[in-house]
């Protein structure tokens, strides 16, 4: 059976706007052994969605088409699937009062506009959107199912694991078992050279890797008949091995990013932290603070950007940042013992660097970054020079002082 993705919307053939959906209902698919033969995005004009839905039915024995569901004049799919398929769009008075009733619960009036997400193709099953106003559609007509999916991802993925997910759960072929390591602190080609004679020999086992800054990550996956066959077993042998050799490189296997991690390692190990940062400028802290819960173990973060700043709320000597300079190694060491000392806090962790992409120099070049962690008993400080532009080089820093702090907290044992 061939299935195929619709994505509707002008705004994604622009340069702003990423086609996520179809990558959730891709990964979704393959979880019960099918895959996509085609993903298509149309913009926002009649003919060419029409058109484009026209030729997909007779190839298609399933067809998800997402977005275009809203109230406006460019929202434009229910007209045009009703046409593609020679059939009337019918108003249900259940939905308008639905729809009315989201309205008055904001305190709101609903506006005339919203009454075209009320009407329903004829023969259609509604899917319901308790996050929206704009019902999906269910659709057989001949040998082709047709799923109408709104555009929002927090709209689109509840309701196709609520309403579209079980209706095809018939069609499972089989089991997908996967695995996502991320691992940091080493090059993509580092880690190729560690794992290159891993990869699979045969189709139904997948190893992919992927490069980001900061970050690499490994996905592995793997195609059953029946859970815990050898294929299945196979992703969880291939998983230790990788792990065996990568080391404390690997801060997950299950897909959890690095402030995740570094939180659970506080908590487990009943420790404080607070940072200072100035290069980053609270990137540190925001990453920390996203984690919920964080406000057992995070006590507070200084931005310290300009050289007063740091002597004034963290106690770094003035000669000190007149010998050596805001980005240097006495000074990232300097910070992270302040902000331990200012808030009694079992960790200070500090960033100090030239994220660009001016300010280099030869001495100091863009990218330079000390990230320090002081505890009890010292202070450790790195130095590392990262690629990119400002952007890259902030988030790179901050994964790095994440990674500092991870490699302490797992030699430190809960008692």
């Amino acid at each position: 059976m061939k299935i195929e993705i619709l994505a509707v919307g002008s705004e994604l053939l622009s340069p702003f706007f990423l086609d996520t959906n179809s990558l959730f209902l891709t990964r979704r698919l393959n979880d019960l052994g099918l895959d996509v033969s085609l993903k298509t995005i149309i913009g926002d004009d009649h003919d060419d969605l029409l058109n484009g839905i026209r030729n997909a039915l007779p190839r298609a024995g399933l067809l998800l088409i997402m977005g275009g569901l809203g109230p406006t004049s460019d929202d434009i799919t229910r007209d045009a699937c009703a046409e593609a398929l020679g059939k009337k769009l019918l108003f249900d008075q259940n939905l308008i009062q639905g729809i009315e009733e989201r309205f008055r619960r904001r305190g709101k009036d609903m506006p005339a506009s919203n009454r075209k997400q009320a009407f329903i193709i004829e023969g259609a099953e509604v899917l319901v959107n308790k996050n929206g106003t704009a019902p999906g559609q269910w659709i057989v007509h001949g040998g082709t199912r047709i799923a109408l999916l709104p555009g929002p991802p927090n709209e689109l993925v509840p309701m196709f694991e609520e309403c579209v997910w079980p209706k095809l759960e018939g069609l499972r072929r089989g089991v997908t078992t996967r695995r996502t390591l991320h691992i940091t602190g080493m090059t993509e080609s580092e880690v190729e050279n560690h794992i290159s004679d891993l990869y699979p020999k045969t189709p139904e086992s997948r190893l992919t890797i992927l490069s980001s800054p900061g970050q690499i990550e490994l996905h592995l996956s793997a195609f059953s008949k029946t859970p815990g066959d050898a294929a299945s077993t196979g992703i969880e042998a291939l998983t230790i091995e990788i792990k065996r050799r990568l080391g404390d490189a690997v801060f997950s296997s299950t897909g959890e990013d690095l402030e995740t991690v570094v939180g659970r390692l506080l908590g487990e190990r009943q420790k404080t932290l607070a940072t200072a940062e100035s290069c980053t400028g609270g990137l540190l802290a925001g990453r920390i603070t996203s984690v919920s819960g964080s406000s057992k173990y995070f006590r507070e973060g200084f931005i310290t950007y300009a050289d007063a700043a740091k002597n004034a709320r963290l106690g770094v000597p003035q000669d000190m940042l007149a010998a050596h300079g805001a980005v240097s190694r006495e000074v990232a060491g300097a910070m992270a013992s302040g902000v331990r000392e200012k808030t009694g806090a079992y960790f200070g962790l500090a960033v100090t660097g030239i994220a660009g992409p001016s300010g280099g120099t030869p001495e100091k070049p863009i990218g330079l970054v000390y990230t320090a962690l002081s505890r009890e008993g010292g202070v450790d400080v790195q130095k590392s020079v990262f690629l990119g532009k400002r952007n890259q080089v902030r988030f790179q820093a901050t994964q790095k002082a994440l990674d500092m702090l991870r490699r302490v907290l797992v030699e430190t044992r809960p008692k």
